[in-house]
């Protein structure tokens, strides 16, 4: 069976993928850096400021805000210890009460809060989400090196969660073999596979569990 070629920067059907968080990945990065192949270079380094909205009551629903934008994905399953996420919705600010009834406040699993106006800025969702017991907004800065290894997109990051730094390191694919195979190859298949909602809610004390390392 031929396996889907996984090309740098275009979509995909949804990928298969590994993520940790911690302080020190021994050589991971460094032997990520030497086995990539070459990247476009729009994807040699990136950085990002973006807001996480955690939900006390929802682990399967990833929400960010990056560039006046929403984004929020949900986990699909897990297979052979790697994780498989698919967009949920996609959308931008300022947005309706509407969608903020039918789409964002279910992904979260609390209760609808009473919505007053017909449209809300980023400013007023955000004014929303703290005024939410069971909701935090956590600013996350991210500073991303891309790499493709064993055709897996990876990265290896240093991300400040409301201040806090710490290290990432990931590869994702359609093809499980293909990142399991990365994990071999750089030294990973050790460390605990953690998602930036688990990564963020054990920085902020809501999971009481350190990072992989």
């Amino acid at each position: 069976m031929n396996k889907t070629k996984l090309a740098v920067g275009e979509i995909s059907k949804p990928r298969f993928e590994f993520r940790s968080f911690g302080q020190d990945f021994g050589t991971a990065d460094t032997r990520m850096a030497r086995l990539s192949v070459p990247i476009p270079e729009k994807l040699w380094a990136r950085e990002s400021d973006e807001i996480y909205i955690l939900s006390k009551t929802n682990d399967v629903n990833n929400m960010k805000i990056r560039d006046g934008k929403m984004d929020i994905k949900t986990y699909i399953q897990t297979v052979d210890g790697l994780e498989q996420w698919n967009p949920l919705m996609k959308g931008e600010f300022p947005v309706s009460a509407e969608v903020l009834e039918n789409d964002v406040f279910p992904a979260f699993k609390v209760d609808m809060p009473k919505l007053s106006q017909s449209e809300y800025t980023k400013d007023e969702f955000l004014e929303i989400i703290q005024n939410q017991p069971e909701l935090q907004a956590v600013r996350v800065h991210k500073e991303r090196y891309g790499y493709m290894v064993n055709d897996t997109l990876c990265e290896v990051g240093y991300v400040l969660i409301n201040g806090a730094e710490v290290m990432t390191i990931n590869s994702e694919s359609t093809e499980i073999p293909d990142v399991l195979k990365t994990l071999e190859d750089c030294g990973l298949q050790t460390y605990e596979n953690i998602n930036y909602l688990q990564a963020i809610k054990r920085v902020i004390g809501w999971i009481d569990k350190p990072l992989a390392s």
